[in-house]
């Protein structure tokens, strides 16, 4: 053996061997119990960063703590694998999205297993492939049949340049993320999935997941948004043409209702279309308000816009009180009833408008009573008592809001209501890369499923990019196939899935993977629920609650009886890295620096002084990112593995440098030089048998918690102790428990060392080390002797020592004897295992 480990060959060796002995293959029929660790799999964008490394590396020391702790464990990885970044690569760089992806898959396939991670490959899963999304087709068929889907028109941000349905994410700014192009709101018929039927469940739900962050099960919580109002009708002052007599509204606050000074209807909203087609001044009006994303945020920030319709309603609790009716770019069709009235004094939103466009502002709360004629400078959305509100001055908030729906549904013009901000989950995308919707458009039968022996429904490989908007479109006979129902002329569904759809459900197939069918029910829950899931905390919101709500879709079929998926979830923190910005506003890469005396940066191929700018997120925008390879070549996969868990707690984001893996490099010879020290086949020393004790208690606890810098502090602590003591037969002991210890975080140099000992078998296949809770406890303590109530020595005796003889060891303290001068003590005062009081 070297003095040395290297890196290069160890990794090497016994990734081969983990291969050959199948070591991490999970056995579903295993009598052991069960454990199930996964991390949120990749998209395939080419390469892993180090956000891919540290996020693997947790869940890998946890799966294979797991398994040294004699569970069978299901540590599995697959590719998120369709999704517009494929199709942007097949316009800029002519190549097909299949060949972009798979390609994709290689390499970054290979780059994880060279860090060696613990991982059941002979589960690995592509969405992208006909045997994952085939069988996503059959279950969008039976949430069809259960009547979990359904078809409607829906207002979408629009790119007219790409052609394609955009997510509000992808709206930056009201342009199109990857065009540039300013967004429209435009409606079209889409896929919805009711995910609003499981409002109440989802939420409830959030109850019983107590091994989820405080902050996500919130997140979720207020996504969700469930709220308790009034709705009701506001009955127009005279007919529309056509028939349409009413507006319907929904409020949180009903108590506000003698300050509204509006009533704001949407752009979409059947009357504003009404009036469009005889006005062309309110159809120019709707084409422009139109002209902006739908997201929350989008339209919290864009100008306020609105249209005077010349209408009027009757406020309901006054016949001769008027508002005037509006069309409004901030309200939207698919966000409660496409319609609401303003309250300016106490709106922000409803501020502005009424500011812009000259409307009434009242004051309807306030503090007290008192406050009632105080002016309205801004909105004040806080509660507090009725004022200027007829019956309802002085009543709080609270009253106020009951005292309305009470009179409401009485006169029986509105009913107090439950309501949710949660909305249908819209589930097309017009897009090539994704799952092909399983549904056949005839003329004659409307919608018709795919027939199940049909699928999988393969995407057409002879598309073209080469002009914008979705190729399958314009394929000259993919989408022309006969009726299955009547056998007539009709055409396939041209929209694939959102690739949230892809995500909802892979843990499950993941879990068991028969050919015939998405997944054996018994098969399957012998793994489920996943016990931890490991992720990004950007993924709290969309990922997670589609999740939820497709396991308790399967639940509710009969399909599963598992309702929450992920038992346990961790959100880790971000590997961030200093920007660098050159004299002429470019960002440069960490390899383009040159640090000069005085710590000055300047550009390598120029010279040029470099602004060293924040410390971000690595992003490939920002040109901060670190790519793991040259790393891994310089240090070996260990060292990478041991920075990732040892600088920084998990939860918080980890800053990327040079000293931190140099570190982590130097602790990896550290063992490797303990592992081959001269052994010593007697002798017994207690404090580090101790120590060894107290450390494998303390590793266990940390990576059960996932407080992984914990544990790697410990065994640093560990380490310098075994480094301190002599040879003999308790520090070879402890070499081998560090060894075992080590393990699950730095793999390769334990198996190497492991065997350098010539100890049994692989270290992958070696038990967790048990401690003896008695060695916890200090069989020592430290007492405190006081003459006159004052400090004047200590004394080290064993724990449970009796008052006698602590009395005893006191007094024949030479400074106690100098104290008491020869004389015999008044009194002594003995408090066991912390303190002797000598009275003098």
């Amino acid at each position: 053996m070297t003095d040395r480990f290297d890196p290069a060959v160890a990794d090497r060796r016994w990734q081969q061997r983990w291969e050959e002995a199948q070591s991490f293959r999970a056995d579903s029929n295993s009598p052991k119990p069960k454990s199930y660790v996964l991390e949120m799999f990749p998209y395939p964008s080419g390469r892993i960063h180090m956000g891919h490394v540290r996020n693997y590396t947790m869940g890998d020391v946890l799966a294979r703590f797991r398994r040294m702790q004699g569970f069978e464990v299901l540590h599995p990885m697959g590719w998120d694998a369709f999704g517009m970044p494929a199709e942007n690569a097949a316009m800029e760089k002519k190549v097909h999205p299949g060949a972009w992806t798979r390609e994709n898959i290689a390499t970054m396939r290979r780059q994880l297993q060279r860090i060696g991670f613990a991982l059941d490959w002979s589960r690995e899963l592509a969405t992208c492939e006909p045997d994952y999304y085939g069988h996503e087709q059959a279950l969008f068929l039976d949430l069809m049949e259960a009547g979990l889907v359904t078809r409607k028109e829906s207002e979408v941000n629009w790119d007219p340049v790409d052609m394609t349905v955009l997510a509000n994410e992808q709206v930056i700014d009201g342009r199109g993320w990857r065009s540039g192009a300013v967004v429209e709101r435009k409606k079209l018929s889409q896929w919805f999935l009711k995910i609003t039927d499981f409002a109440e469940e989802l939420l409830d739900g959030l109850g019983s997941l107590d091994n989820w962050p405080d902050k996500v099960r919130l997140m979720q919580e207020n996504w969700i948004g469930k709220s308790q109002g009034l709705q009701f009708c506001f009955r127009l002052a005279t007919s529309m043409p056509g028939g349409t007599c009413d507006i319907e509204v929904f409020t949180t606050r009903p108590d506000t209702i003698f300050g509204a000074s509006f009533v704001a209807i949407s752009p979409g909203h059947p009357i504003a279309e009404e009036l469009a087609a005889g006005r062309p001044e309110v159809a120019e009006f709707i084409a422009r308000a139109r002209a902006g994303g739908t997201s929350a945020a989008e339209i919290e920030t864009a100008e306020k816009l609105g249209f005077d319709t010349g209408l009027e309603v009757v406020h309901p609790f006054d016949d001769n009180w008027r508002l005037p009716v509006w069309i409004a770019n901030f309200v939207l069709m698919d966000y409660g009833t496409g319609a609401l009235y303003g309250v300016p004094g106490h709106d922000i939103r409803d501020y502005e408008f009424a500011r812009k466009y000259r409307l009434p502002v009242l004051r309807v709360v306030a503090d007290t009573t008192a406050g009632a004629s105080a002016p309205v400078t801004e909105a004040d959305t806080a509660p507090g008592v009725a004022v200027n509100s007829r019956f309802l001055d002085g009543m709080p908030t609270s009253d106020a809001t009951a005292e309305v729906i009470r009179r409401a549904e009485t006169a029986g013009w509105g009913t107090g209501k439950t309501q949710y901000r949660l909305r249908d989950w819209g589930v097309s995308r017009q897009r090539y890369w994704g799952t092909p919707i399983p549904v056949i458009h005839c003329d004659s039968c409307g919608p018709v499923g795919v027939p199940r022996d049909q699928l999988p429904v393969v995407l057409p490989d002879d598309v073209s990019f080469d002009i914008p908007g979705n190729p399958l479109d314009r394929h000259p006979t993919w989408s022309k196939v006969d009726c299955p129902s009547c056998g007539g002329p009709a055409r396939r569904e041209t929209d694939t899935l959102d690739t949230f759809v892809d995500s909802s459900w892979y843990f499950i197939r993941f879990a068991s993977q028969p050919g015939n069918q998405p997944f054996d029910r018994a098969e399957a829950e012998k793994w489920l629920p996943v016990g931890q899931y490991i992720g990004g905390v950007e993924h709290a919101i969309l990922h997670l609650l589609y999740a939820r709500f497709w396991t308790r879709a399967l639940e509710r079929m009969g399909k599963l009886s598992v309702k929450e998926p992920f038992e346990g979830l961790f959100t880790q923190g971000m590997v961030t890295h200093e920007t660098y910005e050159s004299a002429d506003g470019r960002w440069l890469n960490p390899d383009e620096i040159e640090i000069r005396e005085g710590g000055v940066l300047v550009e390598r191929a120029t010279g040029a002084n470099v602004r060293r700018g924040r410390v971000e997120k690595m992003s490939k925008s920002k040109k901060n990112t670190v790519d793991p390879e040259p790393i891994l070549d310089r240090y070996g996969a260990d060292a990478v593995r041991w920075f990732m868990l040892s600088d920084s707690p998990p939860e918080r984001d980890l800053e990327w440098s040079e000293g931190g893996i140099e570190g982590a490099a130097r602790f990896v010879q550290r063992v490797w030089r303990l592992a081959q020290s001269p052994t010593g086949n007697e002798g017994e020393d207690k404090a580090l048998a101790r120590k060894v004790h107290r450390t494998v208690a303390a590793v266990g606890e940390a990576i059960e918690g996932l407080q992984f810098n914990k544990s790697v502090a410990a065994l640093y602590e560990l380490t310098s102790a075994i480094e301190r003591a002599q040879p003999s037969a308790s520090r070879d002991e402890a070499i081998r428990t560090l060894l075992l210890l080590v393990a699950p975080g730095a793999p390769h140099l334990a198996e190497e060392a492991w065997a350098s000992r010539s100890e049994d078998g692989m270290i992958a296949d070696a038990g967790w080390p048990s401690f003896d809770p008695a060695m916890l406890i200090d069989d020592e303590v430290t007492i405190a002797v006081q003459v006159n109530g004052k400090l004047r020595d200590t004394l080290v005796a064993p724990r449970g020592t009796s008052r006698e003889d602590a009395e005893a060891l006191a007094l024949a303290l030479p400074k106690i004897q100098a104290q008491l001068g020869g004389n015999d003590p008044r009194k002594v005062i003995v408090v066991p295992d912390r303190l002797v009081n000598i009275v003098a």
